[in-house]
């Protein structure tokens, strides 16, 4: 399969919410597999399909320290999210350049089709659990920054903008 490049923010497929998946083909799959391999390009611990520019409710995550064990989701939603928060550092390549750090529920219980079309109940806990929300933020047409004050989001949009523009 191939890496993909990530759509430059404000792309509008980054802001709509995406389709919901009716059932894993061969043509979800082969999407998954490109979503791995842009994440391990960047390299990232997650990607959401509408990051490069697929508009379907489709998500891969690898936070393991070996790399390889992709989680790949269909329809992601979470089920329960933990009383505890985590803070950490979140970027996107569809925002080069810059990151925040962000507040998440520590752990999260989150179901999915997985890559068998099976219907799974899955915990995540600190960075898979981070990186899990990220994910489906982008699923539902929101960014990271979009966790921050009205305030802090507008500086760090700036801030890539003069990124993007030193090139």
């Amino acid at each position: 399969m191939t890496a993909r490049p990530c759509l430059p923010w404000p792309a509008q497929v980054l802001r709509q919410p995406a389709a919901d998946v009716a059932e894993i083909t061969d043509a979800v799959r082969a999407v998954w597999a490109d979503m791995v391999d842009t994440m391990e390009a960047m390299p990232g611990y997650g990607l959401a399909a509408v990051q490069i520019g697929v508009p379907l409710r489709l998500a891969v995550v690898d936070c393991s320290e070996a790399r390889g064990e992709a989680v790949l989701m269909a329809n992601p939603e979470v089920l329960h999210a933990s009383v505890q928060f985590r803070e950490h550092e979140e970027a996107s390549p569809n925002l080069p350049g810059v990151s925040a750090v962000i507040r998440r529920p520590r752990a999260v219980t989150v179901r999915f089709l997985n890559a068998a079309g099976v219907l799974e109940e899955r915990d995540f806990v600190n960075l898979w659990a981070t990186s899990v929300q990220h994910q489906i933020d982008h699923l539902a047409g929101k960014m990271y920054f979009d966790h921050l004050s009205p305030l802090k989001r507008k500086m760090l949009i700036a801030k890539a903008e003069k990124v993007r523009k030193r090139g």
